[in-house]
């Protein structure tokens, strides 16, 4: 292997956050976020840490995960992958309920032998809080730490870091609960991961929130409940306060050790397309790092700041094949692609369906692109500041309560959508609706007709903030639909929002007359032009 070979970041481009690494021999996994996309949580591999392949989703049924009605950015937060004698462990909450003084964060826990299943059905733990972790020490004992979340009046809503052991043969949590760490004065403290190096117990978190001021702590202690004795240096990594970085929002990590005996911290960031809007949405991104004589951990490069460019690992180069670009829908099979994702549910027979029209995906118009229930959607993450997406479909709508078409999608609350539906004068019609900040607006005055056609072709490019939609009827002669469109809103920030995923591009269908007027995709195209 070259001595110059590096790693670019985000290793994980587009909607990947709060990212939880494993090796397990040669091999290594990186658990991220879904938040209320299904299936829930993404399982990355790896064999190098430079070259990285999407693998599968542990949880794939409703008995492990049932976000019917979860409100936007609820779902599965900031998993945790371990594993301990053959078995793969996955922590996980399913977030309930966000705003206001309350949190219902219900966390769990699934095993599986083999990484990619299956996982088995949940083990609940407790609910005190979020972002749960499983340690697993050297004494065989196993325990979990959270976030403690305090609702009352005038407290520090993240109250600690809480300590409590795992049985793994009564499949609770036993013994008492101890507060193990208030937090330093970045405060917000969560995402806490623990290590044991040189008779420390090393607790890692995530504290200054998930926006600008993000950052990584480190705390240690002789004894697993603490006391434990901040770093001096706190934090070991931010890029708050340094708009000039490119990766910004550099925190919530996790470490791992190589098999050559390397350190690299695995970490969330965000990349602004337009002033602060991160559009793509948190990513995850690698730093290399070292243990210093004190006993404590330190980037590579020296300071705090996240590198674009890191040091690659001494093992030998593993590339994948590339993803594909193009979708045709022909596989044979019930299972859309691996990249795929829908909205809180399971793709069913009954709503999506490759089998019915073989060629085909079939969805049946559910409810609108407003429903936090029955939504029939079906996208893959936007993961380049440059890309196109295009589909063909067949639709017939017949009334203006049935749409079909190509959206860009963020949540309920901000989405742009080219869609197909009838007009009581122009007949079955284009036009290119948006949903900014819960207010919805067409933005062609009028709608396209397009009557008489049986198949319509719909594309958007993207270039960073601006996205520029367009129709064909032949799939070769395009026409613009409208004016390029501002998506910047299609963004966790600014941060009142207080949200967390990213931007989709996909397809869906809506009958709001209750009739579930069917529309045909033939393909999909997703491609990146930079």
């Amino acid at each position: 292997m070259s001595e110059h070979a590096s790693i670019t970041n985000p290793i994980l481009r587009g909607f990947n956050p709060d990212p939880s690494i494993l090796r397990v021999g040669d091999d290594y996994y990186i658990a991220t976020s879904t938040f209320e996309w299904f299936p829930g949580v993404q399982i990355h591999h790896s064999r190098d840490l430079v070259h990285w392949q999407l693998i599968g989703h542990p949880l794939t049924r409703v008995s492990q995960l049932d976000m019917l009605g979860n409100p936007g950015s609820c779902g599965v937060w900031a998993p945790c992958l371990s594993y301990d004698n053959g078995l793969f462990y996955l922590i996980y909450t399913d977030v309930k309920s966000r705003h206001g003084a309350f949190k219902d964060t219900p966390n769990y826990l699934v095993t599986a032998t083999d990484i990619r299943g299956p996982w088995s059905e949940p083990v609940y733990l407790n609910s005190s809080g979020f972002d749960p972790s499983l340690f697993h020490d050297e004494d065989g004992r196993k325990w979990l730490v959270n976030m403690l979340w305090d609702h009352r009046k005038g407290k520090n809503h993240f109250a600690g870091i809480v300590l409590q052991e795992y049985d793994p043969q009564q499949q609770k949590l036993v013994g008492p609960v101890k507060n193990i760490f208030l937090g330093t004065e970045l405060r917000l403290t969560e995402g806490p991961h623990l290590y044991k190096r040189n008779g420390y117990y090393y607790l890692l978190t995530a504290e200054g929130g998930t926006y600008y001021d993000h950052a990584v702590t480190m705390a240690r202690s002789r004894t697993i409940d603490g006391p434990y004795e901040v770093d001096p240096t706190n934090p070991i990594l931010t890029s708050s306060g340094k708009p000039h970085l490119e990766l910004q929002k550099a925190g919530h990590a996790s470490l791992v050790k190589t098999q050559t005996g390397e350190w690299y911290m695995v970490h969330l960031t965000g990349r602004p397309t337009k002033d602060i809007y991160c559009t793509l949405g948190r990513e995850t991104a690698i730093q290399r790092g070292v243990w210093i004589e004190d006993g404590w951990f330190r980037l590579e490069t020296g300071g705090n700041d996240p590198r674009v460019e890191v040091d690659a690992p001494a093992l030998p180069p593993h590339p994948f094949e590339p993803v594909p670009e193009r979708d045709d829908f022909d596989g044979g099979g019930f299972e859309l692609g691996v990249h795929w994702s829908t909205l809180r549910v399971p793709p069913t027979e009954d709503w999506l369906t490759l089998r019915e029209r073989p060629g085909f995906l079939r969805l049946y118009g559910r409810e609108s692109m407003n429903s936090l229930f029955r939504q029939s959607l079906a996208a893959r993450r936007q993961q380049s500041f440059h890309c196109l997406a295009e589909t063909v479909v067949e639709f017939e709508p017949e009334t203006f309560q049935q749409m079909a078409g190509l959206t860009v999608f963020y949540d309920t609350n901000d989405h742009v959508y080219l869609r197909i539906s009838r007009d009581e004068t122009k007949g079955k019609s284009l036009n290119l609706i948006q949903t900014k900040a819960g207010v919805y607006d067409e933005l062609l005055e009028e709608d396209i007709s397009i009557e008489g056609v049986s198949r319509c072709w719909l594309r958007v490019t993207i270039e960073r903030e601006l996205a520029r939609f367009a129709y064909s009827l032949d799939g070769e002669t395009w026409q613009a639909v409208g004016k390029a469109v501002d998506v910047s809103h299609l963004a966790d920030d600014p941060a009142e929002k207080v949200r967390f995923t990213g931007t989709f591009l996909g397809v869906c269908a809506q009958d709001l007359s209750g009739m579930r007027k069917p529309a045909d995709f033939d393909y999909f195209i997703y491609r990146e032009l930079d």
